[in-house]
């Protein structure tokens, strides 16, 4: 080897290891960087379940995906035999055991403070709807399933809740008060929102919350409760019970 090829090797043994230490240096920098922000973040005060600057990227999401979204948006259809014959259950709370469902009414608070008691026969009888589309939970399945009820949109109109209707929210908790959830109203009067009594053509289990629950094809399954004891408007947010433990409040698909 030539002294002249010695000194390019030398050089370029030298130009490896810089870049070397280099590539290090800013591995170590960043993995710092990270655990000082990981550290920062852990300290800052809970917001509804979460960190207050993990809600306020939640609310602006909430702000974008809400902007965009219209009660027009349609959740794909399927046939009748896509549907699955044996449902899966996403969650039980508040589908206490000592439930009265003989004397269950659906509870509706109005604006002006009346409470109208609905049975379920008097939903039953309104126009049906029928939905077959695919379920999504947060826990990372989806089934595609059948439900039929009224529309929410229809009930209002029977009900004569149109000032109701143009406030910011409903808020619906089950019969035992322990499980409640907040929705926009936008998603609400989307033609597929339906307050279902029907699973497959029959009436709903009580472990898919009968008499009466949510089915809401533009949100994540924690939007639809089961069971639903009492439904209200509100301008603020209504409690939600997955957002005060850290979840979107919007769930919208």
């Amino acid at each position: 080897m030539s002294k002249k090829e010695f000194k390019k090797e030398l050089a370029t043994e030298k130009q490896i290891r810089r870049r070397t230490a280099i590539s290090f240096l800013i591995f170590f920098l960043l993995l710092a960087a990270g655990y000082a922000g990981w550290r920062w973040l852990y300290t800052q005060p809970d917001s509804d379940g979460v960190q207050k600057p993990l809600r306020y990227g939640l609310q602006k999401d909430e702000e974008i995906f809400g902007s965009i979204f219209s009660k027009k948006t349609i959740a794909k259809n399927y046939p009748k035999e896509k549907a699955a014959k044996s449902v899966r259950v996403n969650g039980n709370i508040g589908m206490s055991n000592d439930f009265d469902y003989k004397n269950w009414r659906l509870k509706v608070l109005k604006k002006n403070g009346d409470t109208l008691r609905i049975s379920l026969d008097e939903i039953r009888a309104l126009p049906k709807t029928e939905v077959i589309f695919d379920f999504k939970c947060i826990e990372g399945w989806s089934q595609v399933s059948h439900w039929g009820g009224v529309r929410f949109s229809d009930f209002v109109k029977k009900y004569g809740l149109d000032k109701e209707a143009g406030m910011n929210y409903v808020g619906m908790q089950t019969p035992d008060k322990q499980y409640y959830v907040g929705i926009d109203m936008e998603s609400m009067m989307q033609s597929q929102t339906i307050l279902c009594y029907e699973m497959n053509s029959n009436f709903l289990p009580l472990n898919q919350g009968f008499p009466l629950r949510l089915i809401i094809p533009v949100k994540y399954g924690i939007k639809n409760i089961k069971r639903i004891g009492t439904l209200y408007f509100s301008n603020p947010k209504p409690p939600d019970y997955w957002a005060e433990r850290g979840y979107d409040y919007y769930s919208g698909l």
